[in-house]
């Protein structure tokens, strides 16, 4: 399973890269706006810079199928390791899929995002997605079970033997994150909020004070016994 971090907060994705647990990064205008990036192509050469060669999402902001192709087209040039975001459907309930298969055909990694069904996931597969962006959080709001929506999808995938790989995202509790590990998501996008969550835990923090304080004892000891067997030379 990989992490993505759900972030364009570069001295936050900088810190995690150095921990060795980060394998991509999803963005979204929104995302950029909160941690103040305010030219989107030119933090997204940023951080796709940073990253390397792990993939980097950014999402197109139209409602226009045609200018979302003229737009990932764009995205596209800016560097090697860009994956385009395209929702599944506009705000108008309009399909998308057209345009993750012209793009698939041209040879760009595409995100389908805004996923919150098993059919959309599976339609989303069939248009040649590369990932498909399963919104837990939004999922559950609607009085379904992200679980099963994972865990349905990773199935059907697994048994068409189809390429798409499962993002989930929409996260928000690290309640979410284990469940989702534990569905069957190949990727999970998390805001690095989460990530710190999940690493600390005061009782492990009480047994390496602990651990320590035994250590200092434990040298201390050891330091009056050689004293006392040098003395009695």
């Amino acid at each position: 399973m990989q992490i993505f971090l759900d972030s364009a907060d570069y001295k936050e994705i900088e810190k995690w890269l150095q921990q060795g647990v980060i394998d991509g990064l999803t963005t979204n205008p929104s995302i950029m706006f909160k941690d103040a990036v305010y030219d989107i192509e030119e933090g997204a050469r940023r951080l796709c810079s940073l990253l390397g060669d792990r993939p980097v999402s950014v999402e197109v902001t139209t409602n226009n199928p045609k200018e979302m192709v003229g737009q990932a087209r764009s995205f596209a040039r800016w560097a090697p390791n860009i994956v385009v975001k395209i929702p599944v459907i506009n705000e108008n309930g309009e399909s998308c899929l057209g345009v993750m298969s012209a793009l698939h055909r041209e040879g760009m990694r595409v995100n389908a995002t805004a996923i919150l069904s098993f059919n959309q996931a599976m339609l989303a597969a069939k248009a040649g997605a590369t990932y498909v962006s399963l919104f837990a959080g939004r999922i559950a709001d609607e009085g379904n079970d992200p679980a099963i929506v994972i865990r349905n999808t990773r199935a059907w995938l697994d048994d068409w033997g189809m390429a798409s790989r499962i993002i989930v995202g929409s996260i928000r509790a690290v309640g979410d994150i284990q469940t989702a590990a534990l569905a069957g998501a190949h990727i999970l996008t998390i805001p690095p909020q989460f990530l710190s969550k999940m690493l600390d835990h005061k009782y492990t923090r009480d047994t390496v004070r602990q651990f320590n304080q035994d250590a200092d004892k434990a040298m201390a000891q050891i330091a009056e016994v050689h004293a006392r067997s040098g003395a009695g030379r």
